[in-house]
């Protein structure tokens, strides 16, 4: 029996109601404040009145949406990641946990998996349409719903999705990129508790002190940040010279290049792969899930 959907359902049971809230209350805020208050916006009144305008309204509040979306659930997923190891040891169901005919590597890659890849794939879709929500507030309260009946909807759509197209390619490349990083944090809370991040940072600062002896000084800080920065340029803005857009183009205009921006971005992105940085990181991440294999191989007693 495949056991691998039934433990991603297991996080989806567990996390749920506070992935729900996490969306619907942030939205629900957004269009009340957008709805009851006062929107000012630095722009001659004249300038309001038209299909350009109040399709760049809609732009940003279908873009904003998505990207909010994915950052507020992303955030979250992360957080609950580093708790990854050692969460069914305070109530001791890591016993029970343990008992079920599944492996060592399913258990690990189902939660791996569905918080680094299916919650900020889920959060892009939802962004996109909460995005729309925003729009509709947004634009009928500024300009009027008729103009945003009016928005050239074929183009906001294609460029919308896109986007969480663009979002969900990258995403697995982010992860690669930045394995190295999260699965140290699971790693060291589950041997050090809530002390794991603390002593990570030490151990990191220390090694980098040393390090820096004799690579150079601010080698190693210069290989982390250069593993967060690419992991970041995965997800979107890997050509940032593919977004310099003309000031004076009209948004319509604009909007119907996002799709050949976003693709030359991924495209960037996939040929930053081809470098020893991004073989080092998958082959350390790859070292660590072992690592964390181990550990729980060992089972409840490798929580003393």
């Amino acid at each position: 029996m495949n056991t691998f959907p039934a433990l991603i359902r297991r996080e989806w049971l567990q996390h749920r109601f506070g992935w729900s809230l996490l969306f619907l209350v942030p939205l629900g805020l957004t269009l009340l404040g957008l709805a009851f208050g006062q929107i000012e916006l630095d722009t001659d009144p004249a300038e309001r009145m038209g299909t350009p305008f109040a399709t760049l309204l809609a732009m940003v509040a279908m873009g904003g949406g998505t990207i909010t979306c994915f950052v507020i659930l992303g955030a979250t997923s992360l957080f609950l990641l580093s708790g990854l190891a050692r969460r069914d040891h305070g109530d001791r169901s890591v016993e029970f946990w343990l008992s079920l005919p599944t492996s060592h590597r399913a258990s690990l890659a189902a939660p791996l998996v569905t918080h680094l890849l299916l919650v900020p794939a889920a959060a892009l879709a939802l962004g996109l349409l909460a995005g729309w929500l925003v729009s509709a507030v947004l634009v009928t309260r500024v300009v009027g719903f008729g103009a945003w009946l009016a928005l050239p909807w074929g183009d906001l759509l294609l460029a919308g999705l896109a986007l969480v197209m663009r979002g969900l390619a990258g995403l697995p490349l982010a992860v690669l990129w930045a394995a190295p990083l999260l699965l140290a944090v699971v790693l060291a809370n589950a041997y050090f508790r809530r002390w794991g991040l603390p002593v990570l940072l030490l151990a990191v600062t220390l090694a980098g002190l040393l390090l820096d002896r004799w690579l150079g000084e601010g080698t190693v800080a210069f290989t982390l940040g250069s593993i967060l920065r690419h992991a970041g340029e995965a997800l979107l803005s890997a050509d940032q010279a593919a977004w310099q857009a003309d000031s004076n183009m009209p948004p319509s205009d604009a909007l119907r290049q996002v799709p050949a921006w976003l693709l030359g971005d991924y495209l960037a992105a996939l040929k930053a792969l081809w470098s020893p940085l991004f073989a080092s990181s998958v082959a350390v991440g790859a070292g660590l899930f072992v690592l964390l294999l181990d550990w729980r191989r060992r089972g409840a007693s490798a929580a003393n």
